[in-house]
């Protein structure tokens, strides 16, 4: 059936859903003309017959339900013997006739991610210009802020709004106020204003307490809007002109209308340009009331019930158009809920999906693992030991290890995976492992061969079977390198981004590991695995998550958290500094490179700029160089350098070329100057404890003493006091909590994928509800993983679309 017969019958059997009482489409059936005649000119329909609907649903407004009755119906006759359409396109002939299932309606991908589904209204798909007021230049600029259908209207949220519920007699009117009052009005004054360029309009009201001056600028036709002795309801910002309280272009409604913009909860949408907040708000408003009472919920009554939600249709009225403050809250949760539920239902589906396939199985005994143990030269701490432990067993089961390692800044778990390497590469296989950056792909490299290489029969690999492969990777060592790699020479490829491009090519890849796999996108993970077939996957962060976050974020992942330091290493020594004491970290600085040390020094921007007073890097490395340590090279690093520029200088300071190195936060990441003793990082508040404490680890990895110095922007009493976090504890899993109630989940989203881009409501801090959101995804996954079930379908359908801008991996 040609899609403008399709719509025809959608909204003919809507009609008749609804006793042919003209509201299948706001502002009637023949509003849908607006837009069906060239549609069905598309499809080749016959002129004659796209004459006669036209006719038909023209006159449709005059008849009596009977005879709409009798028109549709007749009319749908025709189509049917002029187009062959079969007894299976029929309209329901009466007003309590059951509806046919309907197909889902085909969605783009601008629509709502996780509303509406395969039964709703088929209107909801409908155009905007069905709506009285919105013709093809308003729907153009409508298209900018994503609304196209009646049912991106009904998803397009507030994002604030404006409270007028307290009504306020005129005399009590404070300054700076928002607020609603209601007066009658005493006189209309306009006049020129600006030597005559420009008109000023003011309206005087009166409430029996005080008078208060309304002024329009450029608004003449507001005289005409309103007569003395008037009652109007006025909402605004109050403010002052030479000693008298007035409003500027407030909003006002008469006193006896529904006040849909004043003395209500009042919602603010984003906005584009020329489209006015009290226009689009009456547009939305026309299509909630109508259509979100009939919108269906496809969250399972038993979910809500479990969850204590309000249905969707009560969400999306409260959440436009809240009563109360108390529905409004309400609203949001059910909104936020449904966000997380499907987030948690995608996850939980692609675990099920990754573990049901098979993999090559990779058993060790225990003697062969306390050898390897044993030659280590630490002795692994408790957590590490447990981790391994978790390793063993995924590697050994027959299907894909799919896990997750936290741990700190120098926890230990480089020689976790490389353990875990050891025991896939001594059966005969191959592992990669990709890092974010060519200097930590060299640091792998380096404690790669040294924990698991050598020339002795002891040993497991030979040098020459662990290769680096980075940008920089001269072209005939790279050649050899790849050569030896598809012919299973090389058993441990380790690299960046170079790993998963052409040509390298693995002959039996069973094991990838990604370090700061957050660093890295959908697309460059799942390119990795295709390396090999369904290879087990171990994916590692220093970024310390919160559980209730990372259980939303990773719940797709097997979580192992390493919460322990190895023997030796000493806390870092973490001081928070006035900016006027800066001279003490200069001096405390000076007394480490006398001893031989060396220092970073992190600023939050690279060049200063006119609107902001932040320090920055280039001009202080400058200053640094010629006032504060004169007798030291200072080096300097920040993101605009090149690639290669920013290697050989990070280079030169490891080698210790450089004494202080100033830089931006692309030291957070994967460097390791064991010599290193000091950070100091200026306008401190302006990063997240998580960041800060990723800073904080790149020094003291050499043993000894270290220390970390914080000098924010001012003395701000709440800014330090968070910082002062950073001073009392080294737990990087007690600052990401703090951190997450502090400052959202933002700073451990990092390149995270599917789903959260469609996360309009839902607050990743709000840890009871992800609580709450997760357990009702693992009951109602447990019972119907695969959402077979009737009562699933509509989940089903609203879970695809909620996850389609994912492809398929989605950690």
């Amino acid at each position: 059936m040609q899609p403008s017969l399709e719509k025809l019958r959608k909204f003919f059997r809507l009609e008749a859903e609804r006793g042919y009482s003209n509201d299948a489409i706001i502002g009637g059936l023949a509003k849908m003309l607006d837009y069906w005649e060239d549609e069905a000119r598309a499809d080749g329909l016959p002129e004659t017959l796209i004459a006669a609907v036209a006719a038909r649903l023209r006159d449709y407004e005059r008849l009596s339900p009977k005879s709409r009755k009798e028109a549709l119906t007749g009319l749908w006759q025709r189509i049917k013997r002029e187009t062959g359409l079969d007894e299976a396109g029929s309209v329901p002939p009466t007003r309590s006739s059951a509806p046919r299932p309907r197909k889902a309606p085909r969605r783009t991908s601008h629509q709502h991610p996780g509303g509406l589904s395969p039964d709703q209204p088929a209107a909801l798909d409908a155009p905007l210009t069905v709506l009285p007021g919105i013709g093809p230049r308003n729907a153009k600029r409508l298209e900018a802020l994503g609304l196209r259908t009646l049912g991106d209207m009904l998803y397009y949220f507030p994002r604030r709004y404006d409270d007028y519920t307290q009504l306020k007699p005129i005399k009590d009117l404070w300054y700076g106020e928002q607020v609603t009052v209601i007066g009658q009005v005493r006189d209309i004054i306009t006049r020129p204003i600006r030597g005559g360029k420009a008109s000023l309009t003011e309206i005087i009201i009166h409430d029996g307490t005080a008078a208060l001056r309304l002024s329009f600028f450029n608004q003449p036709w507001m005289a005409n809007r309103y007569t003395v002795h008037d009652a109007i309801v006025v909402s605004g910002k109050v403010e002052q002109y030479l000693g008298r309280l007035v409003m500027n272009n407030p909003d006002i409604e008469p006193v006896e209308t529904r006040h849909l913009h004043t003395h209500r909860i009042v919602p603010v949408y984003p906005l584009t340009a020329n489209v006015s907040q009290k226009w689009l708000r009456e547009k939305i408003a026309s299509v909630v009331q109508f259509w979100a009472p009939r919108v269906s919920d496809p969250v399972p009554e038993s979910v809500r019930q479990g969850a204590a939600l309000p249905p969707l249709s009560e969400a999306l009225l409260q959440i436009h158009l809240p009563d109360s403050h108390e529905s409004l809250q309400a609203a949001r949760r059910r909104l936020a809920f449904d966000e997380i539920f499907y987030l948690q239902l995608g996850v939980l589906r692609q675990k099920q999906d990754w573990q049901s396939a098979a993999a090559a199985a990779f058993a060790v005994d225990d003697d062969w693992l306390a050898a390897r143990l044993d030659s280590l030269p630490f002795t692994l701490t408790g957590a590490q030991q447990r981790v391994l432990d978790e390793i063993r067993a995924d590697l050994s089961a027959g299907r894909p290890m799919n896990r997750l390692i936290q741990g700190d800044v120098g926890s230990g778990k480089t020689v976790v995976a490389a353990l875990a390497a050891a025991i896939v590469t001594t059966q005969g296989a191959q592992a990669a492992v990709m890092a974010p950056t060519a200097i930590l792909a060299e640091q792998h490299y380096e404690n790669f061969t040294r924990l698991l290489a050598g020339e002795s029969a002891e040993a497991l690999l030979h040098p020459r079977e662990i290769r680096l492969l980075v940008g920089s990777t001269p072209a005939a060592e790279r050649r050899e390198t790849l050569a030896a790699l598809e012919q299973g020479e090389v058993k441990i490829l380790i690299g960046t981004h170079a790993l998963i491009e052409e040509p390298v090519r693995f002959q039996n890849l069973q094991l990838a590991v990604i370090d700061e796999q957050h660093r890295f996108g959908v697309a460059q993970r799942a390119a990795l695995r295709q390396k090999g077939v369904h290879p087990h996957l171990l994916v590692m962060t220093a970024t310390p998550i919160p559980r209730s976050l990372a259980l939303t974020l990773y719940g797709d992942l097997d979580l192992s958290i390493i919460d322990e330091m190895p023997a030796g290493r000493q806390p870092v020594k973490t001081y928070v500094l006035t900016p006027a004491e800066r001279e003490r970290a200069y001096t405390l600085i000076r007394g480490q490179l006398a001893a031989g040390r060396q220092a970073f020094i992190v600023y939050p921007l690279i060049e200063e700029s006119e609107k902001s007073n932040l320090p920055a890097a280039v001009e202080a490395h400058k200053r640094l160089q010629a006032e504060v340590f004169p007798n030291y090279k200072v080096g300097l690093l920040h993101g605009r350098m090149k690639a290669d520029e920013k290697e050989a200088v990070m280079q030169q300071f490891r080698d210790g070329e450089f004494q202080v190195l100033v830089s931006t936060t692309v030291i957070e990441v994967g460097v390791d100057v064991p010599n290193a003793t000091v950070m100091l990082i200026e306008g401190a508040n302006r990063f997240g404890l998580a960041q800060l404490h990723q800073l904080r680890g790149r020094v003291g990895r050499g043993g000894g003493e270290a220390y970390c110095l914080l000098i924010p922007e001012h003395e701000n009493a709440a800014e330090n006091e968070r910082l002062q976090a950073m001073a009392e504890t080294n737990d990087g899993f007690l600052l990401a909590e703090y951190d997450l109630k502090q400052r959202g989940p933002g700073e451990f989203l990092g390149t995270r994928q599917a789903g959260f881009s469609t996360l309009r409501m839902a607050n990743l801090s709000d840890v009871a509800l992800i609580e709450v959101a997760r357990q009702q995804a693992e009951s109602l996954f447990a019972t119907d993983p695969g959402l077979q079930r009737p009562e699933h379908q509509a989940l089903a359908a609203t879970l695809g679309r909620f996850w389609r801008q994912g492809q398929g991996d989605i950690s």
